[in-house]
């Protein structure tokens, strides 16, 4: 699994995953800005997604939506904050209503993804900044961290073609 540690911090607000893959950050960029690619490794395993609006760009709507084992689906947006390819990415991500749009703005977390080299590989430092401890809180309790881990613990299949 390429996810080398993921770290609560309640005094930053931050949750913080670091994993590392044996493609440079230009074979690495696709996870995230390909919504075809991103749908392989977005979600835990049991609960893949589906990118149904993908502007990847600053300012850009993103909507998708993850489906459980049961049939059941989880919607969510992005609001895209930062592309500087092949380097970082931030965006703002939050819960989505039944027609894909958010439920809350106020609600939302922020990710900043940096890629950066490491040896013949990609370090990938991904930061997700919450507006409070009770949202931080609430997240990991419903089982962000872990679900986070299993997701990107995906990647290096994605990026094997497999």
């Amino acid at each position: 699994m390429p996810v080398l540690s993921s770290d609560k911090n309640v005094e930053t607000l931050t949750l913080t995953f670091v994993a590392e893959f044996d493609q440079p950050p230009a074979r690495v960029w696709p996870v995230w800005a390909d919504p075809r690619v991103l749908e392989r490794w977005w979600g835990p395993p049991t609960w893949p997604a589906t990118f149904d609006r993908f502007s990847f760009e600053p300012g850009g709507q993103v909507r998708y939506h993850m489906t459980g084992p049961d049939g059941t689906k989880a919607r969510g947006w992005w609001v895209v904050t930062d592309v500087n390819e092949p380097s970082r990415l931030g965006f703002d991500d939050g819960f989505a209503g039944e027609d894909g749009e958010p439920i809350d703005p106020q609600d939302a977390t922020h990710f900043v993804v940096a890629l950066e080299p490491a040896g013949d590989g990609t370090r990938m430092t991904t930061i997700v900044t919450f507006r409070s401890a009770e949202q931080l809180e609430r997240m990991d309790e419903m089982g962000m961290r872990e679900g986070m881990r299993q997701a990107m613990g995906q990647i290096d299949e994605v990026l094997a073609g497999r």
